[in-house]
């Protein structure tokens, strides 16, 4: 069943909305990092913005040029590490819009569901992202004591977090927050799955930028079936 949420989710894809989304979240991301790498040589400015003086050396020059290329470097491994949860966070801020195009192929006969409000909406994307971020950093530490299971505890644990945000997203619009929280953990085993088998394209590049957009359309079609199973 879980196949047959995102078969209608894939088949979604040239919706005007996805595509929106899509673009949105592209170059939202991108203007992230770009911001961190400004930022980042902002401080170079500051800290070596003269010669530096080495004992026995003498007069340094070539530092700040150092920390420039150093410091791109930085950025390119962080856009590695970072575009899958910036572009997962800053997506999930626009995947109301993704919900209600699926409602509205799929679902005509239901009412409109309430908007989140906007700050709201923010706060739940920071807190989202910072999430994604934290998690992912403290496996580091897993996957270097067991590197065997390095891939498993990345699947599982973005499956996880995934299928947390996304089912959230699709059940509150209808249930509330309390009502979500109660329908997730009646059906956690079932998200999670889902969740993994959303975290399995993270790795292949370019097709893990869509992965947001197609994991909301997948678990607003999840939230409904396993909706009708329980009335």
């Amino acid at each position: 069943m879980i196949f047959s949420d995102f078969a209608k989710a894939l088949g979604q894809i040239n919706d005007r909305a996805f595509r929106r989304v899509l673009f949105l979240g592209l170059g939202l991301t991108v203007a992230l990092l770009v911001a961190i790498y400004a930022g980042f040589l902002a401080l170079i400015d500051v800290f070596a913005a003269g010669p530096i003086t080495l004992p026995i050396i003498g007069e340094v020059t070539w530092i700040g040029n150092l920390l420039g290329w150093g410091g791109l470097g930085v950025i390119i491994l962080m856009s590695i590490f970072l575009m899958i949860p910036a572009a997962s966070a800053i997506t999930s801020f626009f995947l109301e819009d993704v919900a209600d195009a699926v409602e509205a192929k799929h679902f005509p006969h239901l009412p409109p569901a309430p908007k989140v409000a906007f700050m709201q909406a923010l706060r739940d994307t920071m807190i989202f992202f910072g999430v994604l971020v934290g998690a992912n950093l403290l496996a580091f530490i897993a996957y270097v004591m067991l590197p065997f299971l390095a891939l498993p505890i990345f699947y599982a644990l973005n499956g996880f977090l995934l299928g947390r945000e996304y089912f959230t997203l699709a059940a509150t619009r209808h249930e509330g927050r309390i009502g979500a929280r109660q329908m997730r953990r009646k059906h956690l085993p079932e998200i999670w799955v889902a969740g993994v088998l959303m975290a399995l394209p993270l790795t292949i590049p370019l097709m893990n930028l869509f992965i947001p957009i197609l994991g909301a359309a997948t678990f607003t079609h999840l939230y409904h079936r396993l909706a009708r199973q329980t009335d």
